[in-house]
């Protein structure tokens, strides 16, 4: 653990300003029917509220992850197994929409 002390309310509200910021965002691209790049800013708000969440709960910095499941765990929240699996599921887009093949087999199924 780092001993350093750190401005919790700062951090906490910087990842809770960046999270909206991106939610933001996302609408647009959801307005736009730009699914996959909605989803892709989706994980991020999602994990940007975690991380809010860790740094409230720890009172440290959250971890350097992107991994949804990881930082649910961490803090703390309970998730119904159905949640999890849908952390599971964003989280491999977010890694894996990097990769045109998987992207072009995503963007079927990012519709409403």
């Amino acid at each position: 653990m780092n001993s350093e002390k750190i401005d919790i309310d700062k951090i906490s509200n910087h990842w809770l300003s960046r999270s909206e910021t991106d939610f933001e965002t996302m609408n647009n691209l959801m307005d736009s029917k730009d699914f996959h790049w909605a989803l892709f800013l989706g994980h991020l708000v999602i994990e940007k509220l975690l991380k809010a969440i860790i740094v409230r709960k720890t009172e440290n910095h959250a971890p350097f992850s992107h991994d949804l499941r990881r930082l649910a765990k961490i803090s703390e929240l309970n998730f119904s197994d159905e949640h999890k699996k849908w952390l599971d599921s964003i989280t491999s887009f977010n890694i894996n929409a990097r990769y045109d093949d998987y992207k072009e087999d995503f963007y079927k199924k990012c519709t409403f």
